[in-house]
């Protein structure tokens, strides 16, 4: 009797048992944790559609001056140097200018000279007048003294152009900035002699830092929805995920191709952000706005699967249902960033969905 009742108790203890194990073998073929799928709920969120792209930091037109001179001459003085702030018509460098000083001071001895010789001619042209009246005089000799006159008046007006002249040669013995900024190179020195002959020798380059632009380079596929007036921001390797903020300009109509990849050069401008130096060439990564949406419903962007054009979640099976797998549900996505996608109708905002690699068996698609 103790055989057959012990007997009877170990059958009863196995038949539990392989009811256990089959009732959690088929929990684990269902329930999405035991797959590399998580739980998330859709939420509503502020959106934004954007193109990413990369670039770099330019001088805008005329925020890069390479500053040279007019003349030939030798280097006497240079008053600044690499990274010196400079204000728009500061003393940069002279050249000698003794030459040139002595050119002017001729020209202006010779202009008073015939200066002098003008106002004799005048003189004399009165005196000759009054004789003239008095029939003293004959007429022809009064002419003599007007064409004195008239040639002593252009020998004076040239005179006074030479000296103009001089006086410019002696001024571009002074060079000056013509923007505000920063030094940004320096390719002279003193002593050195430069010419000027075919054109002007570069003595430095200036840097106008609160005039500066960013080239974003945006490929073929997405240049057709950039426009301008669409705001942008961009970041900098040396600032970390700092953004600075800015705005589209302008897009170039041809289209640079590197390494067999088609791009466009999206111009972007921004203003000079305080505390921080931007500098050209530097690399930036650009986020240009498409469209924005206030508080829509959205889910992660791998919650979001296709079949076809279609789209769909996995919504987790509820407690009790029949169904061995996730449920299905047909969705419409919107706008989508970088982590999530806006859902326009098949779910509501609290629903659950899966998030990653589920066992689902293939269904058709209505």
């Amino acid at each position: 009797m103790k055989r057959v009742v012990w007997g009877g108790v170990g059958l009863v203890v196995i038949v539990i048992a392989g009811l256990a194990l089959a009732r959690t073998g088929a929990t684990r073929a269902v329930d999405p944790a035991s797959s590399a799928a998580t739980v998330v709920r859709a939420t509503r969120r502020d959106i934004a559609s954007q193109v990413k792209a990369t670039g770099v930091i330019k001088p805008r037109v005329g925020a890069d001056v390479r500053v040279g001179s007019r003349i030939s001459g030798v280097v006497k003085r240079l008053y600044v140097q690499i990274g010196d702030s400079v204000a728009q018509g500061q003393l940069l460098a002279e050249l000698d200018d003794r030459d040139l000083v002595a050119l002017r001071d001729q020209a202006a001895a010779t202009l008073k000279q015939l200066e002098a010789n003008l106002a004799y001619a005048r003189t004399d042209l009165g005196r000759k007048r009054e004789l003239l009246a008095a029939k003293s005089l004959a007429q022809s000799d009064v002419d003599v003294v007007v064409r004195d006159v008239a040639v002593g008046e252009q020998q004076v007006a040239a005179a006074r152009a030479s000296l103009d002249y001089a006086a410019a040669q002696v001024a571009y013995a002074r060079i000056t900035a013509p923007i505000a900024g920063v030094v940004a190179s320096v390719a002279t020195e003193e002593g050195e002699t430069v010419a000027a002959s075919f054109s002007a020798p570069t003595f430095l380059t200036l840097l106008d830092p609160s005039r500066l632009e960013v080239w974003a380079y945006v490929d073929e596929t997405d240049i057709g929805r950039i426009r301008a007036g669409q705001t942008a921001r961009f970041t900098v390797d040396t600032y970390g995920d700092e953004e600075f903020q800015g705005r589209v300009t302008a897009v170039h109509p041809t289209a640079e191709i590197r390494d067999n990849v088609v791009d466009y050069v999206t111009v972007v401008q921004f203003q000079r952000p305080k505390g921080r130096t931007l500098r050209p060439e530097m690399t930036t990564t650009v986020r240009i706005a498409l469209a924005t949406r206030e508080h829509a419903l959205t889910v992660p962007i791998r919650a979001v699967r296709w079949q076809g054009t279609r789209a769909f979640v996995l919504v987790p099976r509820r407690e009790g249902a029949a169904a061995q797998t996730p449920e299905r549900r047909w969705v419409t996505p919107g706008l989508k960033d970088e982590a999530y996608w806006e859902i326009l109708n098949g779910l509501s905002e609290g629903d659950e969905v899966l998030v990653g690699d589920v066992n689902i068996q293939p269904q058709g698609s209505s």
